[in-house]
């Protein structure tokens, strides 16, 4: 069985497009399995100066995929191909 992909959000509080990326990776999860982490960038210095303007972001595998907004259907097409 292939190892379980591992998909990283990294968000901020207060962002919209954080929330809607979270509901699109929660409803991608109905259609494929994979391990979700989700990373407050504020409590990170180091992450919050490498994505402070592109958040919501989206890794896969450690590959930055996806920022901003993101589809299901884009999203499951790039798993599929693990990042």
């Amino acid at each position: 069985m292939p190892d379980t992909p591992k998909v990283t959000l990294y968000t901020r509080k207060g962002c919209c497009l954080c929330d809607d990326a979270k509901q699109v990776l929660e409803l991608a999860r109905r259609k494929a399995r994979f391990d979700l982490d989700e990373v407050d960038i504020e409590r990170q210095p180091d992450l919050e100066k490498l994505y402070s303007a592109e958040v919501p972001v989206i890794a896969i595998n450690g590959n930055k995929a996806f920022k901003y907004r993101v589809s299901v259907d884009e999203f499951l097409k790039k798993l599929a191909a693990r990042g």
